[in-house]
């Protein structure tokens, strides 16, 4: 009979492509998608793996076996979901993602609540981008992934995925305490048109939204500074390094020498969370989405 475990890797290493990433998927080391490789090989005495230049590549029985493993995995999962969902209880092993602000701002509050109230659940969490979180929800790696888009820019979700929202996070420029608009009540962005913006690593969907949004009002961003962490960003600001646009959560605190202005157009980021339409059913999805918004309740 096949290793179910086997097949899991087998379906990890046909979805990314590589032994370290199937590796990253199944959170094991490398070695042990090789072993688990070998002995599903001697398992059906086939070879399923070859090597392709410093990498592997599945062979036809590899290619033929990891399309029935896909099926195989994804009717355990939903036979897990019918009996988790008939027995009513928030049990097994959860896992989420969530991109860094709100896994500071919200993932303390939430994962507390939910391992106060459901003390059979294993939560495990992780920081993503959000495409890199919806990519792990619809590969099987997450469970639940938390993320945004913005008022003027909204991301596109695959079909088959559900979606909750959790909150409106307002965002604010932010700038050093002696620059020439930090006493002002509200702001415009085509007022930073000379100035230097501390912004997102380059294709990060935040970073895209900023160049969109500037660009659409006629100003040629100036990218001085990058940083994917926005508390790094903010420290840049103290620094006198440039502006940065400053969304409320997982914002404080707020690093001394630094003023944040609110923009006369309100900016505002929409934060939801999704997960496979195919889960809908399982109670620890539920209450995971009931605990993040309970979360998103406490920020707003």
């Amino acid at each position: 009979m096949l290793n179910l475990e086997r097949l899991r890797t087998l379906d990890a290493l046909a979805r990314h492509g590589s032994v370290s990433g199937a590796a990253e998927g199944l959170h094991i080391t490398t070695s042990a998608v090789s072993q688990q490789m070998s002995k599903l090989e001697r398992e059906v005495g086939q070879q399923l793996l070859a090597k392709n230049g410093r990498g592997v590549r599945l062979t036809d029985a590899g290619r033929l076996l990891a399309e029935h493993a896909a099926r195989i995995l994804s009717q355990v999962e939903l036979a897990q979901s019918d009996l988790e969902a008939q027995r009513g209880q928030v049990v097994g092993e959860l896992r989420l993602s969530a991109f860094p602000t709100a896994a500071r701002g919200l993932f303390p509050h939430a994962l507390s609540a939910l391992r106060e109230a459901h003390p059979a659940l294993r939560l495990r969490s992780c920081e993503l981008e959000p495409e890199d979180g919806i990519a792990g929800v619809v590969r099987g790696d997450l469970d639940l992934a938390v993320v945004l888009d913005w008022y003027n820019k909204p991301m596109a979700l695959p079909d088959g995925l559900v979606k909750a929202s959790i909150l409106d996070d307002p965002a604010e420029v932010a700038m050093p305490v002696d620059h020439r608009l930090a006493g002002r009540d509200e702001v415009d962005l085509t007022e930073f048109a000379e100035d230097e913006w501390i912004t997102w690593g380059e294709g990060e969907f935040c970073h895209e939204w900023l160049m969109f949004t500037l660009r659409s009002k006629g100003v040629e961003p100036i990218v001085g500074h990058r940083a994917a962490e926005n508390h790094t960003q903010l420290a840049l600001v103290a620094a006198g390094l440039g502006v940065c646009v400053a969304p409320l959560l997982g914002r404080h605190p707020v690093p001394t020498g630094v003023v944040t202005v609110p923009l006369k157009q309100r900016v505002r980021r929409h934060v939801y969370v999704v997960w496979r339409a195919d889960a809908d059913r399982r109670p620890s999805i539920r209450a995971a989405v009931k605990a993040l918004r309970a979360a998103g309740e406490s920020v707003g």
